[in-house]
């Protein structure tokens, strides 16, 4: 039998709240009021231009996921966020320098309502950035309970009924989870005595958390990934997800990685580096924030390939990562790999990919998409980590015991068969639709 669908009311506007409003959130901004106007499509998202398939094929029923779904449309939606600088979303979105001027023009007036509140930043965490914008409480509790203030006078100057928040600030220098993150106890204590490991991320997660808002994780810092927030997640009734957006390079990965293994082609070498000259840039040229992103890159051939069950294959393959701050680039990053595969008889070949990509175009439809369905997963009753999301995300966030997904084809059919569950339709299996007992 079908599934119950569960979903509750989305009657009210959405608050999709953005700690940091540079070039991936302004970007995200200016797309949804774009396409509120008529302007531009939303290419390069599911929840507004991907079908779903219902039943068997024969049945001919493949409704748009928005119309099968009940999301949030984008006319519901409202903005807020924060950030170290006081430019407006506007502003902002001149300063990245990603859009150009016929397209941000037209939605001007509307980025300019967006102003940023101020920041929760520490300078120890993300060493190349520095800005006035920032909240004064000395601390970490109060600094939680001031963007809590923040969320609920936003939702009220809004109008919103509902909100989510997707990080999308800066990489933190690299953390390892310790005593503090074990408990929600015990990372409340923290948050009361300044504990160092707990990082500005982290402080936002956890207000959200508390106010009941879901959230994300667009970058690849330790933030809402350990037992104190994932156990307050649950018990607050809160979707969460992450981590690390999936958009250049690791996006190619997870697309041609998975292609090798089905034919049983070997690997031997994978180098990718990469050239990008925006903040992002700049602030990954520090060496602590890098390996924070190295080791979010770096995980994702491994649990593709498998090399335990192949090791003829994969055993021996030797991956490298590097990422380049050029500024004359901007946001227009360029990924470059070199692919060392061998085939039959062991003869090798070689594959190389040269990705121009804009980071800030790709994810902006990210930061869409999870904010519809950390909506509706939270008004399906669907708490603590949303593993069917993993699928947007370089790193995804697991429940314990289980082993992180990367295969992009393999997140997308669990993505698509959680929809159908919760909207009270079957799950496919892809077998035949004439199944006679033979496959």
């Amino acid at each position: 039998m079908p599934s119950e669908n569960t979903q509750t009311s989305r009657d009210g506007k959405l608050l999709v709240l953005t700690p940091g409003l540079g070039a991936v959130a302004t970007t995200f901004i200016a797309g949804v009021e774009s396409m509120r106007q008529g302007l531009t499509k939303p290419i390069g998202s599911l929840t507004q231009m991907q079908t779903i398939r219902l039943g068997m094929r024969s049945e001919g029923r493949n409704p748009l996921i928005k119309d099968f779904v009940d999301l949030a449309p984008l006319s519901d939606i409202e903005f807020g966020g924060w950030d170290v600088f006081e430019d407006n979303a506007y502003e902002a979105a001149k300063r990245a320098e990603v859009l150009n001027n016929e397209d941000l023009e037209p939605v001007a007036d509307r980025l300019k309502t967006v102003e940023p509140m101020p920041a929760v930043f520490n300078q120890d965490y993300v060493k190349r950035l520095d800005g006035p914008n920032v909240k004064e409480e000395t601390n970490k509790m109060e600094l939680a309970e001031a963007l809590r203030d923040d969320i609920r006078r936003r939702m009220k100057e809004t109008g919103a009924s509902r909100a989510v928040m997707i990080w999308c600030g800066s990489t933190e220098v690299y953390q390892h989870p310790t005593d503090c993150h074990q408990s929600i106890e015990a990372f409340e204590e923290g948050l009361r005595n300044n504990d160092e490991s707990i990082a500005p991320s982290q402080i936002y997660a956890y207000a959200a958390i508390k106010e009941g808002v879901p959230y994300a994780n667009g970058a690849p810092n330790l933030s809402a990934d350990f037992p104190a927030l994932e156990e307050l997640a649950v018990e607050n009734g809160v979707p969460i997800a992450g981590k690390d957006f999936k958009t250049g390079q690791t996006l190619m990965k997870t697309m041609l990685a998975p292609g090798f293994k089905t034919r049983m082609l070997g690997v031997e070498g994978w180098f990718s580096t990469n050239i990008l000259g925006n903040r992002d840039g700049e602030i990954l040229d520090d060496p602590e924030s890098f390996k924070t992103k190295e080791v979010s890159k770096k995980g994702v051939l491994d649990t593709i390939l498998q090399p335990d069950l192949y090791p003829d294959l994969y055993d021996d393959l030797y991956h490298k990562v590097r990422i380049n701050y050029y500024p004359p680039r901007g946001d227009e990053k360029e990924g470059w790999d070199n692919i060392d595969i061998k085939g039959w008889m062991g003869y090798p070949m070689q594959i190389k990919v040269d990705f121009l990509c804009r980071d800030s175009i790709l994810a902006a439809p990210i930061v869409l998409d999870l904010a519809l369905f950390l909506d509706l997963a939270k008004r399906s009753d669907r708490k603590g980590i949303q593993e069917w999301l993993s699928f947007y995300f370089k790193s995804p966030q697991i429940v314990e015991g289980h082993i992180q997904e990367h295969d992009i084809f393999i997140q997308h059919f669990r993505l698509k068969n959680t929809l159908r569950v919760l909207g009270g339709e079957e799950p496919l299996t892809h077998l035949s639709e004439n199944f006679d007992g033979n496959y």
